[in-house]
């Protein structure tokens, strides 16, 4: 009996599959692997993405919800595909091979038909995707230029395997994925997050490699997980206790540093895409990728909607394939005179498209709001006198807003929020939250990446991680270094630097704009029902919830929490104000 499934070949709608190869890895470890090929004999360039998520597990199955909306919000998804082989965050083959490409879908090591331990963004899966890379690019089907196209994890992965130069990656598309393990994926200002740890056994171990209970590939009447078959034990052996991790080390350490990739070494043309509704995981990742890779040919897109969305549709696939043609067939399509930046801004009834040259914008009005602690409003002229306001660390917190806007004004682009605090105990956690309010006062909230009732903007800083790089911070952008823990005094009041995540939004006339500080994650209270995701109920913040059992609970973010305005410390709100046109 054989220890795996036997690849075979067929043609199937117009394409040539090969199910279940394997490729062997440097260590020994095999790979699985299918390829979706157009039916001829002739070599042609790759799209190369690796997942935890099973290469054989139906979109229309494994995420049923999403994949409904999908395609019933933007039927041009479903006119042009049967979705018969369009699986989670990766291309689909029906609109890609028909086009003149080759899609290569890998389980990463210990999930789905992958040999190996579970071990996310590990140095030794991203030497995986090294070597399948160059694999790739020396196989008969392919001319030797390989890309890399997919969403979320499979475009984080990307830019750590662009980091290590593999000869035959000729570009990279990662949209929606983030570029920094501890900042983006693990702890947000030092916060721990829940994400991973709620992720993890909902979308990645429900597929582990030696599952006997996974779904069936519907093409192949194959388990997802492969053929063998493992304990329990053996299961929970081979797979990384994130949770554990992430309270064990609560500083930035080489394990962090071994999974975060080192941007500047990418040099490969770069088209990286973000979503403003990102917060919590991806955009942040985006927008850093694009300023920091060395890239001589880089582009930036940013759009909204929901983080799978953008990726399937016509506008998505537009963007993607101009690029790719032109990088990996040669084509001169007009990419090269493309604008380095192309976004969708957002207004509270939709977006409209604009180019633009660099990011941040040059003609960004960088605008400081501060912050009026006896009235609860933001200012453009700093108070007088000292001011103090309280409240219990575990709260919603104080509401600081402007008056209604006068006349339409923009904001697009990286915010950060300077506060003066002190605490009752020896750490605080600041949850900052911009938000718009229509002239009812109603809030309005926007579907984003993950969250179908979202507000505007978000950031976070855990106060005892407030230790800035001066090299890496801007204005409008701090950088903590998160590399020690520095309790605060009781009672003694500390600077804080709270990075806000790119944002856009067009304030209507008549709408206000507001800014909340906070001492837990932010809840819309709109009346259920909720949608459920990982078991729970997502009422604001996505799935990034900040509640991990064995952190928040501790007595030190149990006290209360002073914002402090004085003449020589005024806290201030920085907002990139776009001059109109």
């Amino acid at each position: 009996m054989t220890q795996h499934y036997e690849p075979y070949s067929e043609v199937r709608d117009g394409m040539r599959v090969d199910w279940d190869v394997r490729i062997t890895m440097s260590d020994g470890v095999t790979l699985a692997v299918d390829i979706f090929r157009p039916d001829d004999d002739k070599p042609h360039p790759v799209l190369l993405a690796a997942s935890p998520y099973g290469k054989g597990l139906a979109f229309a199955e494994g995420f049923a919800s999403a994949f409904s909306a999908l395609v019933r919000e933007h039927p041009e998804v479903a006119e042009k595909s049967t979705g018969a082989y369009q699986v989670w965050e990766y291309p689909d083959p029906e609109r890609w091979v028909p086009e003149g490409y080759v899609c290569v879908r890998i389980d990463v090591r210990g999930t789905g038909g992958s040999e190996g331990e579970i071990d996310f963004f590990s140095p030794r899966e991203t030497q995986d995707l090294y070597e399948a890379i160059e694999w790739a690019g020396v196989q008969p089907w392919s001319n030797g230029n390989v890309g890399m196209l997919g969403i979320s994890y499979l475009a984080t992965n990307q830019w750590q395997a662009a980091a290590l130069s593999p000869p035959h990656l000729k570009a990279i598309c990662p949209w929606e994925g983030a570029s920094d393990f501890f900042r983006e994926y693990t702890h947000h200002g030092g916060i721990p997050s829940e994400f991973m740890p709620g992720w993890a056994p909902h979308q990645v171990l429900r597929i582990q490699h030696g599952r006997a209970d996974a779904p069936l590939n519907p093409n192949t009447g194959r388990k997802v997980s492969g053929k063998p078959v493992r304990t329990a034990e053996a299961l929970r052996a081979a797979a990384i206790r994130i949770s554990e991790v992430l309270l064990a080390r609560p500083v930035i350490d080489d394990y962090y540093r071994d999974r975060t990739a080192v941007l500047e070494k990418i040099s490969v043309p770069v088209l990286t895409a973000a979503n403003w509704g990102g917060m919590g995981l991806h955009s942040r990742g985006n927008f850093e990728g694009y300023h920091r890779v060395s890239s001589e040919q880089k582009w930036l897109e940013v759009h909204g909607l929901e983080h799978w969305t953008e990726f399937y549709t016509d506008y998505g696939l537009d963007v993607q394939r101009r690029f790719f043609d032109h990088f990996l067939k040669g084509e001169a399509n007009g990419w090269d005179t493309q604008p380095p930046v192309q976004m969708q801004v957002r207004t509270p009834d939709g977006f409209f498209p604009r180019h633009e040259q660099e990011w941040p914008l040059a003609r960004t009005e960088w605008t400081e709001l501060h912050l009026d602690l006896d009235t609860g409003t933001l200012t453009d002229r700093a108070p007088t006198g000292a001011q103090h306001s309280e409240f219990v660390a575990r709260s919603e917190g104080l509401m600081f807003a402007l008056p209604p806007a006068d006349q339409k004004v923009e904001y697009t682009g990286p915010a950060a929020l300077k506060l003066f605090v002190s605490s009752t105990t020896e750490d605080a956690d600041l949850f900052v939250t911009v938000h718009l309010f229509d002239p009812e006062g109603t809030e309005v909230l926007f579907p984003t990446a993950f969250e179908p009732h979202g507000p505007v903007g978000q950031g976070w800083l855990r106060v005892s991680h407030r230790e800035l790089d001066p090299d890496l911070s801007r204005p409008y952008r701090p950088w903590q270094r998160h590399t020690e823990i520095s309790p605060l005094v009781p009672g003694q009041v500390y600077e804080a630097d709270v990075e806000i995540w790119p944002l856009s939004i067009v304030v209507p006339a008549g709408y206000t704009l507001g800014m909340s500080v906070r001492g837990e994650d932010y809840e819309h209270h709109l009346p259920g029902p909720h949608e459920i995701v990982y078991g729970r109920e997502i009422r604001g913040s996505g799935a990034y919830w900040h509640e991990l059992p064995g952190d928040r609970d501790r007595p030190a973010f149990h006290g209360r929490t002073t914002l402090h305005s004085t003449e020589k410390q005024r806290p201030y709100l920085l907002l990139p104000r776009i001059p109109r046109a």
